[in-house]
């Protein structure tokens, strides 16, 4: 397959822990396949995956963010997308399908209501890709004037004990730093999460090309020993 590439394949294989089955093909090109299966059926694309991993196949990396891309391209209503999105959500086994998929789903913000609801009953399946899925959505999608109170309060009520959970929760408080510093400081001066997602939620910051100095030296000040 021509759009295969060796050194991104072993790129993916350093940068993903425990993946498997990569071929090595980049995201633009993985996002054309998706919008031309979207465009010709969707269903029975999707429905030869989810019965090939219920059958016990292992999918390449490639077909799984392909699973997730195609929900996002398809022309399917709330419903439909929900009821793919629960068959999928399951399967997500690493941060890169989770990720890659969730800054797709731009649909989201069309109607903010349905989905924020869904995200919330995500993260009440607890599990670490669920939360992860609900968490990364939010950051992509609902950081915003009416939905940033609850994004915090989310932030410090979620308590997982998992790598990729407190590192997507670090991850949206420091983009909800960077549109509401404000707010968000305030947040971090004083919340319930643990010290590591709070530590990493202020290298975040201090990581962003978006955040001042003075404000960095601030945030720098909330670090937990």
């Amino acid at each position: 397959m021509q759009a295969v590439e060796t050194d991104y394949k072993k790129f993916n294989e350093k940068i993903i822990p425990g993946v498997q089955n990569v071929l090595g093909i980049r995201m633009p090109k993985l996002r054309e396949i998706a919008k031309k299966a979207a465009k010709t059926d969707a269903e029975e694309y999707l429905w030869q995956l989810e019965m090939a991993l219920r059958n016990g196949e292992q999918l390449y990396h490639e077909e799984m963010l392909l699973y997730g891309l195609v929900i996002g391209y398809a022309k399917f209503d709330n419903g439909q997308r929900k009821d793919w999105l629960d068959r999928f959500i399951p399967h997500i086994d690493n941060w890169a399908v989770c990720d890659s998929c969730c800054m797709t789903y731009k649909w989201m913000k069309k109607n903010p209501e349905y989905w924020w609801g869904y995200l919330l009953q995500q993260i009440e399946v607890e599990t670490e890709y669920s939360i992860r899925f609900a968490v990364v959505c939010m950051l992509d999608h609902f950081v915003n004037d009416i939905y940033i109170e609850e994004i915090l309060k989310w932030c410090d009520a979620i308590d997982y004990e998992a790598y990729y959970v407190k590192m997507a929760v670090a991850w949206a408080v420091s983009v909800c730093y960077v549109k509401y510093p404000e707010r968000t400081d305030r947040f971090l001066r004083d919340n319930q999460m643990d010290d590591e997602t709070q530590n990493k939620a202020i290298q975040k910051i201090c990581d962003s090309y978006r955040v001042t100095k003075e404000q960095k030296q601030r945030v720098r000040g909330y670090k937990r020993k």
